[in-house]
């Protein structure tokens, strides 16, 4: 059985403040952004590159209190380069801490939702 994680909800308590960071700040790309009903918005963006896109919205339901989502992690070809470029951008980013399992770069959104940038090892270079 095949599995693709594609969709990650993200709890906001402003969207267009959340829209505006993912899309203005970290160069997502803003895929869907549908009010449905007085009472529901949908709203989707995707990392340049990935398969997997993050939603937020209104009257989505959800259990998950806003800035309380730590787990989001994502492979990047450059930590450096990632942070330069989420600082640039005026993203208080964390980083380049290094572990013998990655280079990582660390932030938050402004609700509080931590994000991990991992930039993997050169396994190949390890195995010589």
């Amino acid at each position: 059985m095949d599995v693709k994680i594609e969709l990650i909800h993200v709890p906001v308590t402003d969207v267009d403040r959340a829209k505006a960071f993912y899309v203005d700040r970290c160069g997502f790309n803003a895929d869907h952004d549908q009010r449905v009903s007085d009472t529901l918005r949908f709203v989707q963006v995707t990392p340049p590159g990935s398969a997997c896109s993050i939603a937020f919205g209104e009257g989505m339901g959800g259990t998950i209190e806003p800035g309380s989502l730590d787990v989001i992690q994502a492979v990047i070809p450059d930590a450096d380069a990632a942070l330069e470029q989420l600082r640039a951008a005026g993203v208080d980013a964390q980083g380049v801490d290094e572990q013998a399992w990655g280079r990582f770069v660390t932030f938050a959104d402004p609700d509080g939702n931590r994000w991990t940038l991992q930039q993997l090892p050169d396994w190949s270079q390890q195995a010589q």
